[in-house]
């Protein structure tokens, strides 16, 4: 890593990776939120962080709508879904299921059940209709059936029956059930760790377009997890995980263009991006927007400001020593309006 001028006698550092998430994406059930930490960064403005910018989730039970089916009546369904008409979704659906065996509408009234959506929330009974249309070969119904076996939501936590599921889904086309399964590949608990099958499953979900997917993958390169390393690929899925409106991606991929790893350096944009993700309420962001507005690089300095938000980085965990002794000499004037910025950012006066 090229280095880079000190600011107010300190050496800052800027690395690949953020503190706010793993190295690699954890198993599906319940990701952890801290990972192995990284090597000791080389100086530069920014430092370098023990993990990236957070823990890739896996997709909660009934997250999505269900997918519009192909027979237009049931499209009554899905129509009154999106509007908002819960109840009427819920009539209609129970119709078609019970008249004529309709899968989509089966999936749909698990989702219903499941999120409280015009009727009482009922685990339960979420999880029978999911079950009776996976029986059937709906995809959806799968997946979200195996997210609840997970979660021991409308019955015991059952990781076997939902790899299963997820594989079944997968194999059908599901984005979000490939993600989820190549965490349990990944997580080595529910089945054995394969590092290769998981970065394969990463990559069908990626290619599918699902940011989370692209984000994890992402770290797969970088580290050479399951595939060779590849900083070029690891900022391509970077950048669509970006576009895509993946904080996490947005912060990695800033802190790439800010080092020019994998990508043409660009520190210009990749301040804009870390704005971004700190106006999103991301620490990692917060704190890495805090150094480059002390040190000026990609911005103008603006004491003030990096000391709002070095404040509320660390009001979520992210603390800085050299930031704080970098602003050791601020004035009392200086210190006052940046106490008043972070008061309007909390809305407290």
């Amino acid at each position: 890593m090229k280095i880079l001028r000190p600011i107010l006698a300190l050496t800052f550092m800027l690395a690949f990776t953020a503190d706010a998430a793993t190295q690699t994406p954890p198993a599906a059930q319940a990701p952890p939120d801290s990972g192995k930490p990284a090597s000791k960064p080389k100086a530069s403005p920014i430092p370098s962080a023990k993990k990236p910018a957070s823990t890739p989730q896996p997709a909660s039970p009934a997250a999505t709508a269900t997918p519009a089916p192909d027979d237009p009546n049931a499209d009554l369904v899905y129509g009154a879904y999106q509007r908002g008409f819960y109840k009427t979704a819920f009539d209609i659906a129970t119709k078609r299921a019970e008249e004529n065996s309709d899968p989509k509408a089966m999936s749909m009234l698990g989702e219903l059940y499941a999120n409280a959506m015009g009727v009482k929330r009922d685990d339960a009974k979420a999880a029978e209709w999911f079950k009776r249309a996976a029986d059937l070969g709906d995809r959806e119904a799968m997946f979200e059936l195996a997210m609840l076996r997970l979660a021991g939501r409308g019955g015991a936590v059952n990781r076997e029956e939902a790899a299963k599921l997820l594989a079944s889904s997968a194999k059908l086309g599901n984005s979000k059930a490939a993600y989820n399964l190549a965490l349990l590949y990944l997580d080595g608990q529910t089945l054995p760790q394969d590092l290769r099958r998981s970065a394969e499953l990463l990559r069908v979900a990626a290619d599918a377009g699902n940011p989370e997917a692209q984000y994890a993958l992402a770290t797969f390169y970088k580290e050479g997890t399951g595939v060779p390393k590849d900083a070029e690929r690891a900022a391509r899925l970077l950048q669509a995980a970006s576009l895509a409106g993946n904080v996490d991606a947005e912060v990695e991929y800033a802190i790439a263009l800010f080092n020019g790893t994998g990508t043409p350096k660009n520190e210009v944009a990749a301040v804009a991006l870390l704005r971004k993700a700190a106006k999103q309420n991301n620490p990692i962001a917060q704190n890495r927007l805090a150094r480059v507005l002390a040190s000026g690089q990609g911005t103008p300095v603006d004491r003030i400001e990096a000391l709002k938000w070095h404040t509320i980085a660390k009001t979520a965990g992210k603390g800085d020593p050299e930031l704080d002794n970098a602003f050791s000499n601020l004035s009392p004037e200086e210190r006052a309006r940046a106490e008043a910025a972070v008061r309007r950012w909390f809305g407290t006066k």
